[in-house]
């Protein structure tokens, strides 16, 4: 993984999240006087650690796009526009069909099976070459039909009606109607891993309905009037119900995925590449590539080094120095985007000493923002002090995320450690404070030098009132125990979702639980309230005051310490055109990145 600041990235909801690259961890012992900790103790529920990773997924890891103004039209779309830094790609020359586009990606991830694999940002690049979505984004933020005709509300907006176009089949022959959409909703839903993020917003039973061969009704627990962009991201992909049924019984299949999109499987190397062919009876329109070889590379040095020497066409990364190097090369065309997800601290408000608002409060002022900024940051990214970008309608121009005050920790810590220092902190197994200072664990993956630079840093600034135990640990570990509440303080990037809705998942009481999902595992009903109040209106103004006052609200609980607004380049050779050259069946221009994904329906290569 090349930086510590990782967010699941995206909600089966809405693509957001992006999955760190290390594959392993380790223990390095002592490090510049700084304790750390082998994790072993805490690794013993290997499911737990899958079924989180899963439900990053739903992304509330991300569906495609970040966050905008959004309101309903008359045909049920939501429209989304907001700000962005994404460049200009101007589109010229005639699509020249052939060869084979090789792709470099930050990580691997376990499997491209969307009802049962966890799909980070490399995921979501790889699956959205093979599944079509039943909604995709337009390249004005909206919300618009793919593999769907129309999305219908009922009055009240508690179910929507998705009706199918006709003719569309799978690649391996089967149809795409009601049944294959029920078979893929009812697979996530019902999943051990997929179904911590679905479960909570559908009945246990009667969650579909079958109308008629393409038409289904999806019913809900709560009213929303942008639930379409739901369907822009896994919950939406389709995948072929032969297969689903092959996978299940050989689970090797889940390499191997059945869609209705512009390619198709040919072959995969875990860590190594997977190769997708032509579909040469794609359903809307030409293929031009005759295949995409992807290669996870997590080490951004040696991918920029690929890209500079022709053995890779395009790369995605949200390295700093990559992308300072990438803007300065004129042979390189890149996508710039910083509108989706947010890097930051996180707290776990459960476990002592952090359940007491006044340790969470000390941490985020003795929190060094301005030198992680300066150092990690190195100039490239923008400041975040919400989960909203200053473009955004819900942006909170009250909200200041507090840090940089040392000074004003010190009387919370002292107040704090002469009243409960000798509680057990449970994930270190020792007293909460010692010698006058909160004793703590700070979590982030590794092996990353940037990761540990980050560290380091964070650390100099809270080691005026924290004893600081750095816990460096792989991608499955730092998610499982986070999931599990075996946590203090993590490194972590989230939220960004197309509709800021798709990120309930992960702050409202309903996901706390044994594996919760509301990962600082923090209730407040209040919180719940405003979220789905926003979600149950058409007024842009109610809506936008909502998420406003969600705004401050997550920023009183102290429990998000946000650092920036994450900066990714999706970025390609001189020789790589068309990217942004996709159109829904309408016509309508679709977004062409976001949160580090890219489709490749229409993308062509100089011959």
């Amino acid at each position: 993984m090349r930086e510590s600041l990782w967010r699941p990235s995206q909600s089966i909801y809405g693509r957001h999240g992006t999955t760190p690259c290390s594959s392993e961890s380790f223990n390095k012992g002592e490090f510049m006087g700084t304790k750390e900790r082998s994790t072993q103790r805490r690794r013993g529920v290997a499911f737990a650690a899958t079924a989180l990773s899963l439900a990053l997924i739903a992304g509330a890891c991300s569906s495609d796009s970040g966050t905008g103004t959004a309101g309903t039209t008359g045909d049920g779309t939501s429209d989304t526009t907001g700000g962005s830094t994404v460049d200009t790609i101007v589109e010229e020359g005639t699509p020249v069909d052939g060869g084979t586009l090789r792709y470099g990606l930050e990580a691997d991830v376990d499997g491209l099976n969307p009802t049962t694999s966890a799909l980070s940002a490399p995921g979501y690049v790889m699956a959205e070459a093979v599944f079509d979505t039943l909604a995709r984004v337009a390249e004005d933020g909206s919300v618009v039909p793919y593999l769907a005709e129309s999305f219908t509300p009922s009055a009240d907006y508690m179910s929507w009606t998705v009706k199918l176009r006709p003719g569309i089949k799978f690649t391996d022959g089967a149809d795409l109607n009601a049944d294959a959409v029920i078979k893929a909703f009812t697979a996530q839903q019902t999943a051990a891993l997929v179904g911590l993020a679905v479960r909570p917003f559908y009945p246990e039973t009667g969650a579909t309905e079958k109308i008629d061969d393409l038409t289904v009704q999806f019913n809900q627990l709560d009213a929303n009037h942008y639930w379409p962009s739901a369907l822009t991201s896994q919950l939406g992909m389709m995948p072929s119900p032969l297969w689903l049924d092959a996978a299940a019984a050989d689970p090797t299949l889940n390499q191997k995925p059945v869609g209705t999109g512009p390619f198709m499987f040919d072959s995969r190397t875990s860590d190594n590449v997977t190769r997708f062919v032509k579909n040469p009876n794609y359903w809307n329109g030409t293929v031009h590539l005759d295949a995409v070889e992807f290669y996870p590379v997590p080490d951004p040095a040696t991918m920029l080094d690929l890209l500079n020497n022709g053995d890779l066409d395009a790369l995605h990364t949200t390295d700093q120095t990559t992308i300072k190097d990438l803007k300065s090369n004129a042979d390189v065309v890149n996508m710039l985007d910083d509108t989706g997800e947010e890097s930051f601290q996180m707290i776990n408000s459960q476990n002592p000493p952090f359940d007491d608002i006044r340790v969470r409060q000390a941490l985020a002022f003795a929190t060094p923002k301005a030198k992680q900024l300066e150092l990690i940051g190195l100039g490239e990214v923008r400041s975040a002090d919400q989960m909203f970008t200053p473009e955004s309608p819900y942006f909170n121009p009250d909200v200041k995320q507090d840090a940089d005050q040392p000074d004003k920790a010190l009387p919370l810590v002292a107040a704090y450690c002469a009243e409960k220092g000798t509680v057990i902190n449970p994930v270190l197994n020792q007293p909460t404070c010692t010698n006058g200072k909160v004793n703590m664990e700070y979590q982030f993956v590794g092996p990353s030098a940037v990761g540990l630079r980050s560290a380091e840093i964070f650390e100099e600034g809270w080691k005026v009132a924290f004893n600081v135990t750095r816990d460096e640990v792989n991608q499955q570990d730092h998610i499982q125990q986070n999931a599990l509440g075996q946590s203090n303080v993590l490194g972590w990037r989230q939220f960004g979702a197309i509709d800021p809705w798709a990120d309930s998942v992960w702050l409202l009481c309903r996901t706390v639980g044994a594996i919760s999902l509301n990962w600082p595992r923090y209730c407040d009903p209040a919180r719940d309230t405003l979220l789905l109040d926003a979600q149950n209106t058409d007024d842009p103004a109610k809506r936008a005051e909502g998420y406003k006052a969600l705004a401050q609200n997550m920023h009183d609980a102290y429990t998000y310490i946000f650092i920036n607004h994450t900066l990714w380049t999706n970025s390609f050779a001189k020789n790589v055109h068309g990217t942004c050259a996709i159109k829904s069946p309408e016509g309508v221009a679709l977004k062409c990145t976001s949160n580090g994904l890219t489709w490749l329906d229409s993308t062509w290569m100089d011959q």
